[in-house]
């Protein structure tokens, strides 16, 4: 079985953010990769990417949903003629 699972280092410990579902005492083989460092305002966007990086990479998340396309136009369309005046107060 090969499982890819993340964790944390805490000193010679590795903890991980799910059970490997391996019984108490089974010897494993682990293969560690350093993960990017995330920042602090936006948990897994990696530090340092430039403005925008994350819409390019959730770019087609919408992709293949029917009717999806005509209804932004719709959207689009709308708002162009949407007429906006101020609440009072």
């Amino acid at each position: 079985m090969t499982k890819t699972v993340h964790g944390k280092v805490r000193g010679r410990t590795i903890e991980l953010d799910e059970d490997l579902g391996v019984s108490e005492g089974q010897e494993v083989e682990v293969t560690v990769t350093v993960v990017q460092a995330t920042n602090k305002w936006s948990e897994g966007i990696p530090e340092g990417d430039p403005w925008g990086e994350g819409l390019r990479r959730c770019a087609g998340a919408l992709a293949g949903i029917p009717g999806l396309d005509e209804d932004m136009r719709q959207i689009l369309q709308e708002r162009k003629i949407a007429k906006f005046r101020e609440v009072p107060e």
